[in-house]
């Protein structure tokens, strides 16, 4: 919205006073004069098509308003400029795929992380001890995160950040949170801008505050409200929510912002989006700790919450050249704050049968809160945690058990779920017994058994297990996995009872759909579910039925499999036909499909033999066939290879390297599309020898296998 203005006056201009400040009348004189304005403004850009004011005036208006809003809601009525959004509120958000994937960052919670932190990054990048290398540190929001996607300077899409590849579409929602410009001057023609939504510790008070009033739900953290007010189907009802956000980070890019973190940060100020004020430039791991130590000093008078500090290497150039794991940058971390501690009582320990037959215990607490959150249940991870040892004997806690009606501390540090820290024996209960943990399921009474080595007792029971079978199509249809709209845990728990459509395995949800045709009794009639909601779950699963081969793999609920291991087998067979195959020949110990499978970089011997005993148990077997048979499973996306000297090719490197780290010189074959082994093999087609080769040279050597030094493999790859 650029133009001159002509009698308006914008935001920020002469001696504004905070919203804070202004009493209830000034707040409705100061509302109805901006209100007008920002009417004009978007009557003149929107419909005349003769923008008067500049962008930044525009902007300054509408978040001044919103601030009025937020502090005095009555203002905030149905004919507000801000409840002006550019469509009507759709049923259900549509999925966003993102250009760049949203990852999660690897956590740290000891100043010794840190600094293995700092040592990895030099080691991948060959840099001494002593080599520059400067980081970033900045407050770590505990907030929802969200991707803006700008065209020409123009707000295009909103998304939050779902699974990391696919999120959920909140564009106009977005659209009402002040902190966030709709137009942009002097961007890149493509900015992907990335940050956290949040809400103040004042605002979070007053929200409740009216939500108890006027009999509405309540939120349990700033956190909660934020993600509960981001995600309404109404965007008037967000834009009624006093929602803030932080910019930190980008995706996808037309032109890079700078040529580092912390420029590139400052160019996101100036192009008007809030930025943190406490993000800093670091020189070492001990600067970060003392960048950590400060911002935890002023943790609790931001007003907002934070639960760490994030590092990032402050070099672009840097951070390209590091990359990413399947999950989470290289050249980032969270260093998270001192677990927040409360005591409760221990009210009973309850035994859970999850999809592999483990048998977890769980803390059935009296309810506390512990960092502003209500928690009634914590893990006690294992019979041997719970009898105050670790898997190989030694003493924990002292050697202290847990029993039932316990007086126990709970702690939540980056974790979800609580744990259970220590135990006050001092108030525990007379003639309280130690806990006696269950040799038989308590599903279905098959033998608990706890294989040597194994720190978990686990059901024999199998498919015959409901437990098991639940937790399965529960995991089958998880954000990970499936991501199926409608049908989740709870509808899986109704659909495995049910007697005229039930599911027992994952071919029964793709097969919903022609036995609901075919049946007398229709799923529209039942509690819960009309006509429009069950054709809703009908073509959300028929969306479904074309899927990645990674999040079928992860689908799938083998032990030891988890979404990196799944990626990184994906990658390596490239379909599932390719994959199937050499599940079915491999034999658990030997051949070469065993080999080859051990050959992926990331997958040993316990995870290899959970892939191969899977295709090689009958029923099993039966159920994955049933299946596929109903799906569309997509081939992995090689790299773009073009020209690519090594695509294709199965390359191993052995010995030493001198001009750049293994992990860079696997990371840039991948990338050229080759196949990086660990062994070598008759299907090696290149071995790249370094100083130092060894066994693998002579492997190389015997089979014939071309073999080269690293000069020769920089000039093969034109680096």
């Amino acid at each position: 919205m650029s133009g001159a203005g002509q009698g308006l006056q914008t935001a920020g201009e002469g001696d504004e006073r905070p919203v804070r400040a202004l009493s209830a009348k000034e707040a409705e004189t100061e509302w109805h004069s901006i209100a007008a304005q920002v009417e004009r403004a978007n009557q003149a850009y929107h419909t005349e098509d003769a923008p008067e004011i500049s962008d930044a005036d525009y902007d300054a208006l509408k978040r001044r308003l919103l601030e009025i809003e937020a502090r005095f809601p009555e203002l905030a009525s149905e004919d507000s400029p801000t409840r002006h959004v550019g469509a009507t509120p759709s049923e259900t958000f549509a999925k966003v795929r993102h250009a760049v994937r949203m990852l999660s960052l690897e956590n740290a919670f000891a100043p010794e992380d840190i600094e293995d932190f700092d040592d990895r990054i030099r080691r991948y990048l060959n840099l001494g001890p002593d080599a520059a290398l400067s980081y970033t540190a900045e407050p770590k929001i505990d907030g929802l995160s969200l991707s803006l996607r700008y065209e020409q300077g123009v707000l295009m899409q909103a998304a939050t950040r779902g699974d990391g590849e696919t999120g959920e579409n909140v564009t106009e929602n977005t659209r009402t949170i002040a902190d966030i410009p709709e137009r942009l001057t002097g961007a890149p023609d493509v900015l992907e801008v990335r940050g956290e939504v949040y809400m103040s510790h004042a605002d979070f008070a007053a929200l409740n505050a009216r939500q108890a009033e006027t009999g509405g739900k309540t939120f349990a953290n700033p956190r909660n409200a934020a993600a509960g007010s981001l995600r309404q189907l109404d965007a008037k009802i967000t834009a009624s929510r006093p929602l803030r956000f932080f910019a930190y980070s980008w995706g996808e890019l037309s032109e890079p912002l700078a040529g580092t973190q912390m420029a590139a940060v400052a160019r996101l100020k100036a192009l008007g989006f809030q930025t943190n004020p406490l993000t800093q430039e670091c020189d070492g791991p001990k600067a970060l700790i003392q960048a950590y130590a400060g911002i935890e000093q002023k943790r609790a008078t931001l007003g907002y919450d934070i639960d760490g500090v994030v590092y990032k290497v402050n070099d672009l150039g840097l951070q390209a050249r590091l990359g990413f794991r399947s999950t989470t940058p290289r050249w980032a971390i969270a260093h998270k704050f001192p677990a927040e501690l409360a005591w409760t009582r221990l009210e009973k320990i309850e035994i859970q049968v999850g999809r592999t037959g483990a048998l977890s215990p769980v803390a059935r607490l009296t309810p506390v809160t512990v960092g502003g959150v209500v928690v009634s249940n914590a893990t006690l991870h294992n019979e041997d945690y719970i009898s105050g040892r670790d898997s190989k004997g030694n003493l924990i806690r002292g050697g202290k058990d847990i029993r039932e009606g316990d007086w126990v501390q709970v702690y939540r540090a980056g974790d979800v779920i609580p744990k259970v820290a220590d135990v006050d024996l001092s108030k525990r209960p007379e003639g309280a017994e130690p806990y006696r943990f269950p040799d038989t399921c308590p599903e279905c009474g098959s033998d608990a058994v706890r294989e040597e080595g194994d720190a978990v007792r686990r059901c024999t029971g199998g498919l015959i297990c409901p437990a098991q079978a639940v937790e399965k199509l529960k995991h089958f249809v998880s954000r990970g996995a499936f991501d199926i709209e409608g049908l989740g845990a709870k509808q899986i728990e109704m659909f495995y009872a049910d007697d005229t459509l039930p599911i027992k395995e994952p071919a029964d949800i793709f097969t919903l759909a022609r036995r609901d045709a075919a049946n007398l009794t229709k799923l529209k009639n039942r509690d819960g579910f009309g006509e429009k909601s069950v054709s809703n779950l009908f073509q959300a699963v028929e969306d479904k039925r074309k899927i990645s081969l990674n999040r079928l793999i992860f689908a799938l609920g083998i032990r030891h499999v988890g979404d990196s291991s799944a990626n990184l087998i994906a990658r390596h067979y490239g379909s599932w036909v390719a994959f199937e195959s050499a599940m079915k020949a491999a034999t658990i110990g030997e051949g070469p499909e065993w080999a080859d499978l051990l050959a992926v970089d990331g997958v040993g011997s316990v995870m290899a033999a959970s892939l191969v005993n899977a295709f090689h148990q009958e029923a099993e077997r039966a159920s994955i066939k049933r299946l596929v048979a109903e799906l569309d499973v997509q081939d992995v996306d090689r790299p773009k290879t073009e020209g690519s000297p090594v695509a294709g090719k199965t390359v191993v490197f052995t010995g030493s390297l001198e001009k750049m780290t293994r992990a860079e010189a696997k990371a840039r074959a991948e990338a050229l599309g080759a196949k990086v082994s660990g062994s070598v093999s008759a299907k090696t087609d290149l071995v790249v020898a370094g100083p130092g080769a060894g066994s693998k040279a002579k492997q190389a050597e015997a089979l014939g296998i071309e073999m080269i030094d690293e000069d020769a493999w920089l000039r093969l790859i034109g680096a």
